[in-house]
């Protein structure tokens, strides 16, 4: 009998190793046949993030030996998930079986870069809750971008304007843009960083066409307007369509987009709103709070060369374009200054303690 015993016992124990190797060489093809992407993580909050921690991508099988159980796991990012950008202190360490990073993301546009793969999931920490997510697929680099931003809806822009002009018709004060964090991320944080660098305090709205567009975006800083034009970021992957209000970058070919935005005025007809989404890099990002406010900026001087007779936007480009403006264009709306709500309210309380 104790023979008997011990024999199934070596038999048992031979069977699952042979399984463990299986499953091994099983993951090992596994891995090789995943297609590897960097991805990018930001922190728009204005509190600090718990870095993402990877998920592991795992196969569990079960195994039943008379009255034990055993879990075979095949690791899919376990050996990759290895490098981080930008980060110091890092820490690694085996949890529940799983590799994890721990580490912290600094607020308003701080970034981590991570090597990984296509479908592995990551978590993080935000406001005493985790949140879980997959990236979506790179794009042809490689790469992608994602804002970290819990459940929120969105981050409040206001644009307080400078009207040239004032009627009882045309009195407006504000813009209000609601930045959509998972729309379109790269463009996003582009526009949250400009806002926060107070790049377009001062900025005219050059080039507003009924039914069309209203565009901005031309600082009126030459210096500042010639670095930031120098900074193009990659095009986001196209997620959804246009729809009246909604705010895109302006840009001339794939991974063009600077500083320039337009907004799709109440108005253009489904073919326009359709064909704004075309190209690669006019994604959305945004959707302005009220569009019936676009209809009230000043639209008196029509589309730009050669499609009208209004402002040149190679010519604002010019060191003396702000003079050009207004020897030429007197009553063109501008924006006296942009922020972001939230982040304005809390320096405001800090400033008061």
């Amino acid at each position: 009998m104790a023979l008997t015993s011990l024999r199934a016992t070596l038999f048992a124990i031979i069977w699952l190793a042979a399984i463990v190797v299986a499953q091994e060489e099983e993951g090992e093809d596994l891995r090789k046949e995943e297609i590897p992407m960097s991805v990018t993580f930001v922190n728009e909050m204005p509190d600090a993030v718990k870095a993402p921690s990877c998920i592991l991508k795992s196969q569990y099988r079960k195994f039943s030996v008379h009255t034990h159980y055993f879990h075979v796991k095949l690791v899919c990012c376990l050996l990759h998930f290895n490098r981080l950008s930008n980060y110091s202190g890092r820490t690694l360490w085996l949890e529940n079986g799983g590799w994890k990073v721990e580490g912290t993301i600094s607020p308003r546009g701080g970034s981590l870069d991570v090597d990984s793969f296509v479908g592995h999931e990551f978590s993080y920490d935000l406001d005493g809750s985790r949140h879980y997510f997959a990236p979506r697929e790179p794009d042809v680099s490689g790469k992608q971008y994602v804002i970290l931003a819990g459940t929120s809806d969105g981050f409040l822009v206001r644009c307080e304007l400078e009207r040239k002009i004032e009627t009882p018709d045309l009195s407006i004060s504000s813009l209000d843009i609601i930045v959509k964090p998972y729309c379109a991320p790269r463009g996003a944080s582009r526009f949250l960083e400009l806002v926060r660098q107070k790049y377009f305090d001062g900025v005219v709205l050059n080039r507003v066409v009924p039914n069309f567009l209203t565009q901005f975006g031309i600082a009126k800083d030459h210096e500042l307007k010639t670095t930031w034009g120098s900074m193009p970021i990659l095009d986001d992957r196209p997620f959804m369509q246009f729809e009246t209000g909604y705010v895109s970058f302006a840009g001339n070919g794939p991974d063009s987009r600077t500083t320039e935005i337009f907004i799709a005025m109440p108005g253009a007809s489904p073919e326009q709103l359709e064909y704004f989404g075309e190209n690669s890099w006019e994604t959305p990002f945004a959707v302005v709070q009220d569009a019936n406010v676009l209809t009230k900026i000043y639209s008196g001087y029509g589309d730009m060369p050669p499609w009208g007779e209004g402002p040149a936007s190679d010519r604002i480009y010019e060191a003396d374009g702000y003079e050009y403006l207004a020897q030429n264009f007197p009553n063109l709306d501008y924006i006296d200054r942009c922020y972001i709500v939230d982040e304005e309210i809390g320096e405001n309380m800090a400033a008061e303690l």
